[in-house]
């Protein structure tokens, strides 16, 4: 009997090692996920910014100043909601860091 203990003493310890070493491995994947999402998001901002320079240098080719006035400032718009989202998610950060 103190042999069967022994081995299920191991058991448990090894079960716990495992359990502890599963929630490490789904924690890293939720935060592997949860960086994906943010290239993806940042892979289409960059591809909506591009297409507006694009455009804004394809109507000041053309003359059409308006159009690539109002382009220009649809790009600063652009970028000014970037860094608001930016600084909003550093203050949320900050306030998970204590």
């Amino acid at each position: 009997t103190r042999k069967i203990r022994e081995d299920q003493r191991c058991i448990r310890e090894e079960q716990i090692k495992l359990t502890t070493r599963f929630e490490e491995i789904e924690r890293q994947c939720h935060e592997l996920k949860q960086e994906a999402q943010m290239i993806a998001k940042q892979s289409a901002m960059t591809r909506l910014k591009m297409g507006v320079m694009l455009g804004i240098l394809k109507a000041r080719e053309g003359g059409d100043l308006v159009q690539a006035a109002t382009l220009t400032r649809f790009l600063g718009q652009i970028v000014a909601m970037e860094k608001a989202n930016a600084n909003l998610a550093q203050v949320k950060d900050e306030e998970d860091d204590p």
